[in-house]
């Protein structure tokens, strides 16, 4: 009897969802860990934290994947990029590889629309607000950067900026969350 509850394209599109969520993880340890040679402990710290929720995203959707009686695939992730030129240039990458990550979540919400498989719909709106979330913060990253001088920052610049993301929360204040009270 088969008791999987995903389409075979939609078990594929999760599986290499997963597989993305792993490789991102990867992609923030190897900018913290550049970050942390350079010295920027607070940016090397944020990111060492995000490279952790990346990777529990990755198991997030394993364990979908598992519930639904569908078959989890392992495959290789690739390397990360190159090394960041600079703290902005870290940032603009962080930014760039966020928004491919949401297109590849809408993608799966919109097949899983299409098939009319409301779980997985259902189960995908907590990465849709998730990335919300991420592309918001890497947007307010850039935006203290550019205020800080960009890629021509001081290093006073830099340190102040390298304190505050040692302590800067993980997650950002949505749009849906604000009212004329709570601007």
């Amino acid at each position: 009897m088969n008791t999987n509850r995903l389409s075979p394209g939609l078990q594929s599109a999760l599986n290499s969802q997963m597989t993305k969520e792993a490789h991102a993880s990867q992609i923030y340890l190897s900018y913290a860990s550049w970050a942390d040679d350079l010295g920027y402990a607070g940016v090397a710290n944020f990111l060492f934290r995000h490279a952790q929720e990346e990777r529990n995203h990755m198991m997030k959707l394993l364990e979908y994947i598992l519930q639904r009686g569908g078959k989890v695939k392992i495959e290789a992730i690739p390397a990360p990029p190159p090394d960041p030129t600079n703290i902005q240039n870290c940032f603009e990458k962080v930014f760039e590889h966020e928004v491919d990550n949401t297109a590849a979540v809408y993608k799966l919400v919109k097949m899983s629309f299409d098939e009319e498989d409301w779980a997985t719909w259902n189960f995908m709106q907590w990465f849709v607000k998730e990335q919300t979330e991420e592309e918001t913060l890497a947007l307010n990253l850039l935006d203290k950067i550019k205020i800080a001088g960009g890629a021509k920052a001081t290093g006073d610049a830099l340190y102040t900026l390298d304190r505050d993301l040692e302590k800067q929360p993980d997650d950002a204040v949505l749009a849906q969350e604000k009212t004329a009270e709570k601007p």
